[in-house]
């Protein structure tokens, strides 16, 4: 068990989704389960406007989430009419859709990795994090240890599963399928420090276009999982895409549990040792 292992930065790849260019179009779920013989996840009617996965799972590797959101313009919300109205302009919509294909994080430190007992999950030469099925024994202590959520196990056989990050395809040369697929580029590919790069100048141009909102998710190397291998650029506040505000590492105070374990077992072996010898004398 490794213990806040760090990926080299040299050669790590990752995902940057830039959720202001995702249409909805869910390609990457489909190119996700055609490529890595996902199965079947239900396909159920939610409720939740044309999510019908609800969020990620050992069946789900990607999942596109819509959310249905007013539009926050005041005077709209309360039926006035506004002066472009008046003026004869038409009406802009009460509600916008945000779009968001979500994935796992392949986190620089992560917990799942650092809980497993049987060496099942391990860090690639990509530094990504992969789940072996054929040595996973379904203990389940990665399932709490995530602090995304991510991943699962499936009923049938006790196992846990998540994205490898097509690691099959990245030893032939070729990007992920759900990459490879997104016809807007909201979904990109590649070495993680140019990605970083490329979020921030995005990032500059929609501020620069009137889009305040927008912010990078998962981009920042000191925040509580030492930054992600698959970061995103939002529009809203994380909570709003489910994503939790401020995710920390769930293992991230062991190592100075164990200092402090050790220290104490050997001041007890150190008072049991006095004791004995006391007792000789």
């Amino acid at each position: 068990m490794a213990l806040l292992e760090e990926p080299a930065a040299e050669g790590r790849v990752g995902f940057f989704t830039d959720t202001s260019v995702c249409i909805g179009c869910k390609a990457c779920e489909v190119a996700c389960k055609e490529w890595n013989a996902v199965p079947e996840d239900g396909l159920n009617f939610t409720g939740m406007s044309y999510d019908n996965t609800v969020g990620l799972g050992a069946s789900t590797w990607r999942h596109v989430a819509f959310i249905e959101q007013p539009r926050r313009l005041g005077c709209q919300e309360t039926g006035l009419a506004t002066a472009a109205e008046l003026a004869g302009e038409p009406r802009e919509p009460d509600f916008r859709w945000l779009m968001a294909s979500d994935v796992c994080k392949h986190c620089t430190h992560a917990a799942c990795l650092d809980v497993c007992p049987t060496g099942a999950l391990f860090r690639t030469e990509f530094g990504t994090v992969v789940v072996q099925d054929d040595v996973c024994n379904g203990c389940g202590y990665c399932v709490p240890a995530c602090p995304y959520g991510v991943i699962g196990k499936r009923e049938d056989d006790g196992r846990v599963w998540k994205c490898t990050m097509c690691y099959d395809r990245l030893g032939a040369g070729q990007e992920p399928a759900c990459a490879k697929t997104c016809p807007t580029d909201s979904i990109q590919f590649g070495d993680l420090a140019e990605l970083r790069e490329r979020a921030e100048h995005r990032l500059e141009q929609l501020h620069q276009a009137g889009t305040t909102s927008a912010r990078l998710y998962g981009h920042d190397p000191d925040d509580g999982v030492g930054g992600a291998g698959a970061f995103f650029l939002l529009l809203d506040e994380p909570e709003v895409y489910g994503l939790p505000p401020d995710p920390v590492v769930t293992t991230r105070d062991l190592p100075s549990m164990w200092r402090h374990a050790a220290l104490a077992a050997a001041g007890l072996l150190a008072g049991l040792a006095a004791v004995c010898w006391k007792g000789r004398s």
